[in-house]
C-alpha cells in the first residue's frame, strides 16, 4: 500500500493527514500503520478532547508542524488532522519513517492469559 492514501495535500506547505487513534494506551506512540490512516496511541483517556490535544502535540512534534488542528472526527477514533508547516519532502520521510519503525508494539498483554 502506498503512503499516499494516508494523508493529501492542502497547500504548499500543509497536508491533511488521516489518523486512527486509540485513547487510554499504555504510553503516546505512533504505532505505524492502521488501513489507510496512521495509528497513533496516546495514553490519555477520552475525556474532554484531552486524547485530541495529545494526538496533536505528538503529530506537531513528530512532523515538525508549526500548527496541527483537527479537522474531522472529534468524536471518532478515525481522525483527519490538517498539519501546517511541514516541508512535503520532509513530511513524507518522517510519515514513511513512523509508519516503518513504529514503537508501539501488539498493544499490552492480557493479564489472566499472558496473551497479546
Amino acid at each position: 500500500m502506498s503512503l499516499d492514501e494516508l494523508y493529501t495535500t492542502a497547500g504548499d506547505d500543509a497536508v491533511v493527514l488521516n489518523v486512527h487513534l486509540q485513547p487510554g494506551a499504555g504510553r503516546t506512540s505512533v504505532v505505524g500503520r492502521h488501513g489507510s490512516a496512521l495509528k497513533v496511541r496516546v495514553a490519555v483517556p477520552p475525556e474532554a478532547g484531552r486524547a485530541n490535544e495529545a494526538c496533536a502535540a505528538l503529530l506537531t512534534s513528530s512532523f515538525a508542524a508549526t500548527s496541527v488542528e483537527l479537522v474531522g472526527g472529534a468524536k471518532s477514533r478515525e481522525k483527519r488532522f490538517k498539519l501546517v508547516g511541514v516541508d512535503l519532502d520532509d513530511f513524507r520521510r518522517q510519515l514513511e519513517r513512523a509508519v516503518e519503525d513504529g514503537t508501539g508494539g501488539p498493544g499490552p498483554e492480557n493479564r489472566q492469559t499472558g496473551r497479546r
